[in-house]
């Protein structure tokens, strides 16, 4: 190829990579133009709404949105009297947050939940905690109530024992928050972590039409709540459950799970990844792994931060937690509860064994940060 057709060439070439950029930039403006004329008309339509009267703006929400559930049937109450959404309805925004206290994921979302409720309570805003239990230990009202002081927190909490809140508003998740405007109606709704930004945003645009609504003078910030919360690392194991009741597959060990029956383990010399190993004698039970020998270890090989025990004993039980072969820390576990044992500067992989040298260690599960 001569000189003169290696420049048509290369213009050429040149040529198409400008006009892939020039099509990526067009389109990425239309849509970020189209996003933002979006979310302009959904304002707009809620100033609508708020400005139309009682009647007609429900109306227009029904073909939108559904209507809140009911609390139902609390098993108790904590930082309130008896507490109801339809009370509220009217008068107030709502913030439904469906958590159990020893759930991690539950608990990085609380700090930010503090915040909105210390913000806004003044404001228009009621965040309602309806703690729905994973285990049978979390339905303690004594246990509750701890959680809610070692986090802080001064909002109403209900507790959802059997599951009857939870169901009505068909949740099959934790955490989860629902918001529910001045008329009763679920606008909005979030599962697990993250989009606090989004969440506050919403919080702030329907406590801006409440005071359309109820005619008041509130003046409500726009700025967004940052709480100092440290950020979880690479996770690359999945939480770890050690009962039967359930059961994902995650023990490593032939004896499998025995229902109901205690089990002389053995744990193998080769451990595979995401997988738990006991060793000792270990009762099944529904929800846990319970250490009936007066020694026993479990062992696992995981990839993440942080790794936390959710345990708990009926007596204080020390426990040692290597890593990689070294004493990492010394724990005792007595209140039921989720705990710390692993803290590293990075994610990476680490062979963890935990040693405990009296009987009644009670495992639950095991979740990474």
């Amino acid at each position: 190829m001569d000189k003169k057709s290696n420049r048509k060439f290369e213009f050429g070439r040149y040529k198409n990579v400008v006009l892939i950029v020039v099509i990526i930039l067009v389109t990425g403006s239309i849509f970020l133009i189209q996003n933002i004329k979006q979310t302009n008309r959904q304002k707009i339509y809620v100033r609508e709404l708020a400005s139309m009267d009682n009647s007609e703006r429900v109306k227009q929400k029904l073909a939108l949105y559904p209507k809140a559930k009911e609390l139902v049937e609390p098993n108790g109450y904590l930082n309130t009297d008896k507490i109801t959404i339809a009370e509220q309805i009217g008068k107030n925004i709502v913030l439904i947050d469906f958590w159990t206290y020893s759930c991690i994921n539950c608990q990085r979302t609380i700090p930010y939940i503090n915040a909105w409720y210390e913000k806004y309570k003044d404001k228009g805003l009621l965040i309602i905690g309806v703690h729905t239990p994973e285990f049978d230990f979390e339905k303690d009202y004594n246990n509750v109530k701890r959680a809610i002081e070692k986090f802080g927190i001064k909002y109403p909490v209900v507790q959802d024992n059997e599951y009857k809140t939870w169901s009505a508003y068909k949740n099959r998740y934790w955490p989860r928050k629902y918001l529910i405007d001045i008329d009763g109606f679920i606008v909005f709704d979030h599962i697990g972590e993250g989009a606090y930004e989004e969440t506050e945003k919403k919080i702030q645009e329907l406590l801006e039409e409440r005071n359309k609504v109820l005619k008041l003078d509130e003046q409500i910030s726009k700025d967004v709540s940052k709480p100092d919360v440290e950020s979880a690392g690479q996770i690359g194991t999945p939480e770890i459950y050690f009962s039967y009741g359930f059961s994902r597959g995650q023990m490593g060990n032939k004896e499998g799970w025995q229902p109901g029956k205690t089990v002389n383990y053995t744990a193998s010399q080769k451990l595979e990844a995401n997988k738990f190993y006991l060793a000792g004698n270990w009762l099944n039970n529904k929800d846990n792994m319970e250490l009936v020998s007066n020694q026993g270890s479990i062992l696992l090989v995981y990839f993440a931060k942080k790794v936390n025990l959710v345990a708990g004993s009926k007596t204080a039980t020390e426990i040692v937690v290597y890593l990689d072969g070294k004493e990492h820390k010394k724990l005792v576990i007595s209140d039921f509860d989720l705990y710390n044992v692993v803290s590293t500067q990075e994610s990476g992989a680490h062979i963890l064994e935990i040693d405990a040298n009296s009987p009644g260690l009670m495992a639950y599960t095991f979740t990474f940060g």
